[in-house]
């Protein structure tokens, strides 16, 4: 059995999110069909992170044990072929050690969210970007995403429905980057609690629109509370840039 790392591409607007659904597509069941119509074997795809309907990713890594002998170009090339006509993109394959694992060995997480400024509904990014009437206040922004940077309860910002142990996750890197009608905003942690970026972003967007200031961010997270959360952006933005590892 080898073990192979996986950098995958896919376009979210088409499935339930990564993980397998009962109730519609997902990313990681197409990849699996993939797996088993190249190989016959009913092999399971396991992510760096869970992503939810709608998300995107431009570098998500994964990886998949196969008994069947392949080198690492010819399974990219043939999973590629199989997962069409499926939006999703096998960009690179590695063999791994067989205690590698794309999930526990993370070390640090990555994700972009992408704003359009403009007032006319979106084309061409229509479920690629969130669509904010402009102006936002850039400065603002920042001065509010500084807030959250660091190690905090993010209860507020967190999903009724996460999963996770503890609220307790600590915030490396929350910029927020503007190019004429664009903004990006970059948020780095080892982990993330369920819609925890989704629900930064919305929050920010209100201090750009001047709905909210910066005391309003830490007021929103002190109060530990989900009730105290201004707003959850939509899952048209959002995308996974990228995952760190310890090197081998």
């Amino acid at each position: 059995m080898t073990r192979f790392a996986l950098t995958i591409e896919f376009d979210g607007r088409p499935f339930m999110g990564w993980q397998r659904q009962a109730h519609g597509p997902s990313v990681q069941q197409a990849l699996e069909e993939a797996v088993f119509a190249v190989t016959g074997e009913q092999a399971v795809v396991h992510a760096a992170g869970r992503t939810d309907a709608g998300v995107h990713a431009t570098a998500m890594r994964a990886h998949v044990d196969i008994g069947k002998a392949i080198t690492p170009f010819r399974l990219m090339e043939a999973l590629n072929a199989r997962v069409r006509p499926a939006p999703v993109a096998v960009l690179a394959v590695e063999q791994v050690a067989d205690d590698w694992h794309a999930r526990f060995s993370c070390v640090a997480r990555h994700y972009r969210y992408a704003i359009s400024m403009r007032r006319a509904q979106l084309t061409f990014e229509h479920g690629l970007a969130w669509r904010v009437a402009p102006p936002l206040d850039v400065a603002a922004m920042r001065a509010g995403a500084e807030r959250l940077i660091g190690r905090h309860d993010f209860t507020t910002f967190r999903s009724a429905h996460c999963q996770a142990d503890s609220p307790l996750r600590t915030l490396d890197r929350l910029d927020v980057v503007a190019d004429g009608t664009r903004i990006d905003i970059f948020a780095s942690a080892r982990s993330f609690l369920h819609h925890q970026v989704r629900s930064m972003v919305g929050c920010l967007a209100l201090v750009g629109q001047g709905k909210w200031s910066a005391d309003d961010v830490s007021a929103a997270l002190e109060a530990r509370d989900r009730a105290a959360l201004g707003y959850n952006a939509p899952p048209d933005g959002l995308y996974f840039i990228g995952a760190d590892y310890p090197p081998a």
